[in-house]
């Protein structure tokens, strides 16, 4: 038995012996690097983090180069664009209310003038913003304002766009009409986004109304119309924060 109690205490000791030379695996890791600005542009795609990394550059009073763009090809019965590539720009102001609108927005207060862009100014080839923030400098304009529209024709219990209107539709159906005005603002110089705004319009009627190609159009140009007036209300209301952001840098 003595023999045991001999090894017992053996293993005892090489225990304790190996618990004297025992060594912690070591500190928690420093979290702050992990929010470093290293670290942060590691971790950040390059082109969301030069977006973040953009800051405003314009001044106030600002003034504002103005476009509308559509997609390539768009025709209507009172418009037609210009431009190849990825878009297409509209330099005729068809939509009611237009000229009414662009007037309105230029009495903001800090704004110093709004310039409509002119197709003399671009090149044929659209394929980014980069075309229309150049045109937007040579007329020295420190913000650029695009807007778009798209408008869609539905006809209920069919659900399916169309893209040409049939003349003369069943009595019992219902056309639909949306339109949906987009835009955002712009620095010119380096493409800052200031704000985004958007404003959408939905009619219904008798699709038997529908008689001539010129009602569908009359019926798309009032919503059309509707949507823009929308928009024009939402930039307004969008302007003021812009003025605030802009006088906080200067």
């Amino acid at each position: 038995m003595s023999g045991f109690r001999n090894l017992g205490f053996l293993g005892v000791g090489l225990v304790l012996a190996g618990c004297a030379h025992y060594a912690t695996p070591g500190g928690p890791a420093n979290m702050r690097v992990m929010m470093s600005p290293e670290a942060r542009a590691i971790q950040t795609d390059g082109p969301v983090g030069q977006a973040i990394d953009k800051k405003p550059l314009a001044k106030l009073p600002a003034s504002v180069a103005v476009v509308r763009v559509q997609a390539p090809g768009y025709r209507s019965a009172t418009a037609e664009s210009w431009g190849q590539g990825s878009y297409s720009i509209v330099t005729t102001q068809d939509i009611q209310g237009e000229e009414a609108g662009m007037e309105k927005l230029g009495k903001l207060p800090m704004i110093r003038g709004l310039a409509p862009l002119n197709r003399l100014l671009l090149p044929s080839q659209l394929n980014s913003d980069l075309e229309l923030r150049q045109a937007a400098g040579a007329l020295h304009a420190d913000m650029l304002l695009i807007y778009t529209l798209d408008t869609s024709f539905n006809v209920e219990d069919v659900a399916v766009p169309l893209s040409v209107i049939t003349i003369g539709l069943s009595p019992n159906q219902v056309a639909r009409v949306t339109c949906t005005a987009s835009a955002v603002l712009l620095d010119t110089r380096n493409g800052y986004v200031y704000g985004v705004a958007e404003a959408t319009d939905k009619q219904k009627q008798l699709a038997s109304a529908w008689t001539n190609e010129a009602a569908v159009d009359q019926t798309r140009r009032r919503v059309e119309a509707e949507a823009f007036s929308k928009l024009v209300g939402n930039l307004e209301g969008m302007w003021s924060g812009v003025v605030n952001e802009v006088a906080q840098i200067q």
